[in-house]
């Protein structure tokens, strides 16, 4: 939903002029009124949240769940059991960077609005109050989505909680050194620059790198706030396949996630980040950056983020299409419950849909944009709907993709340089008005 927002804001007149703009804040919308009902949005703090519902782990004839059951969602008829906890700090932080960013799409409707702003302060609080990886709280969830830290929260959270509010507060906590370096926000590690639904760093930096950029607060934040974007100049230098800091297949995609299943979701993610850097480039009217001695315009990022997007639609060695139902050819067995199920009034209960499960058939339902996990580092996929390493669609790429695309879509208009400021207020007060005209 971040991410979504996030692409809104920055694209908006984009989205318009490709007739899509009422149904990407319908489903932010969806989105985020789901959120409101995890907590009790209507108080000033709370002292938890509901993290998950369903079960992934565990399972078998006497336990049957979501993993187990291969069954359409309006068939489901076993117990989902909901996990609720008090210390989440991840996860309570990014759902308010999701009702914040929201908030500023959601500008025009005062109520709704705030609303959304009111829910992400009290989330903000107490991923704050209460510190704790929400994976360590929701043992199921570890298994599967494994939070591997919260600072980047902090940072992520904050960052769009200022942008929302104009409270000075969350400049000066995001611009605080510590909670950076905590982050990992200096350099480091196989993972720095990959940007997913564990690890919002980079996300962060950039967002703040805009704020430099586009408004330049000054001291006493300028320190922090320079250093980050000098770690976000790193971190686009990065992606440049002639640095070779991230390998690439011989099909020209780059791998984000260290040769791990499912690729593609890192790399979408990276693209719109690199597009959205060139085009905050453009509007800071900053001709490029260097990487070390060299020397590199923003053109540069975004053919960097065409030629992913590209190896994505079906410029590859397998001219495979990785968006179901676009192109001549795309993946005919995502691994998707409802898609691999015919539409034929009858009623398949949790096991009588493994038969589908196993089925060589293709998907009698075409996922339309769903983007699937993706190729292996030889560029080979198995379109095999039990290899949910390559065929398994998540929410989370897609909001990726979707930002990508709209980013390069169009004419080079470039981003909405001043909505996302809109409630932040001046930061140093304006000129005193000319005298009026005297008489001698």
């Amino acid at each position: 939903m971040t991410l979504l927002s996030w692409s809104v804001i920055e694209y908006s007149a984009k989205y318009e002029a490709a007739g899509e703009l009422n149904h990407v804040t319908e489903l932010i919308k969806w989105g985020t009124d789901y959120l409101l009902k995890t907590f009790n949005a209507s108080a000033p703090r709370v002292d938890y949240i509901y993290a998950q519902v369903g079960q992934g782990g565990q399972a078998g004839p006497s336990n049957p769940n979501d993993h187990y059951c291969w069954e359409r969602p309006e068939d489901m008829d076993y117990a989902r059991p909901v996990a609720q906890l008090s210390s989440g700090s991840d996860l309570a932080a990014e759902m308010a960077a999701a009702l914040a960013a929201a908030s500023i799409v959601f500008k025009d409707n005062a109520a709704y609005s705030e609303k959304l702003v009111n829910g992400a302060r009290t989330l903000f609080q107490m991923s704050r109050d209460r510190r704790g990886r929400y994976s360590a709280s929701v043992p199921d969830a570890a298994s599967f989505y494994n939070s591997t830290g919260y600072y980047d929260e902090f940072l992520w959270g904050g960052a769009w909680l200022y942008y929302a509010t104009g409270n000075i507060s969350y400049l000066q906590l995001v611009t605080t050194y510590g909670i950076g370096l905590h982050a990992g926000a200096y350099g480091g590690g196989p993972s720095y620059g990959v940007f997913d639904w564990d690890n919002k760093l980079i996300g962060a930096q950039v967002l703040l790198t805009r704020l430099r950029l586009l408004q330049g607060p000054g001291y006493p934040y300028e320190e922090v706030l320079r250093n980050l974007h000098n770690q976000t100049n790193i971190v686009m230098c990065s992606y440049l396949p002639i640095y070779q800091r991230f390998p690439r297949t011989q099909g020209g995609l780059t791998i984000f996630n260290q040769g791990r299943p499912a690729p593609l979701q890192y790399t979408v993610n990276a693209a719109f980040l690199a597009a959205l850097y060139a085009d905050y480039l453009t509007a800071a009217d900053v001709p490029g950056w260097n990487c070390g001695p060299e020397f590199y315009n923003a053109e540069t990022l975004r053919n960097f983020s065409r030629s992913q997007i590209d190896y994505v639609l079906g410029k590859n060695p397998l001219k495979m299409s990785y968006m179901v139902g676009f192109g001549n050819k795309y993946p005919q067995h995502v691994h998707h419950r409802a898609a691999s199920i015919p539409r034929n009034k009858q009623r398949y209960g949790c096991l009588d849909g493994w038969r589908w499960l196993d089925s060589r058939l293709p998907n009698p339902n075409v996922l339309v944009g769903a983007l699937v996990g993706g190729p292996d580092v030889r560029d080979h996929f198995q379109d095999v709907r039990s290899n949910y390493n390559s065929t398994e669609p998540t929410i989370a790429g897609n909001a990726g993709l979707v930002a990508a695309l709209v980013a390069l879509s169009g004419e080079d208009s470039g981003v909405d340089a001043s909505t996302i400021f809109s409630q932040i207020p001046p930061m140093f007060p304006a000129p005193p008005q000319p005298a009026a005209p005297g008489f001698p």
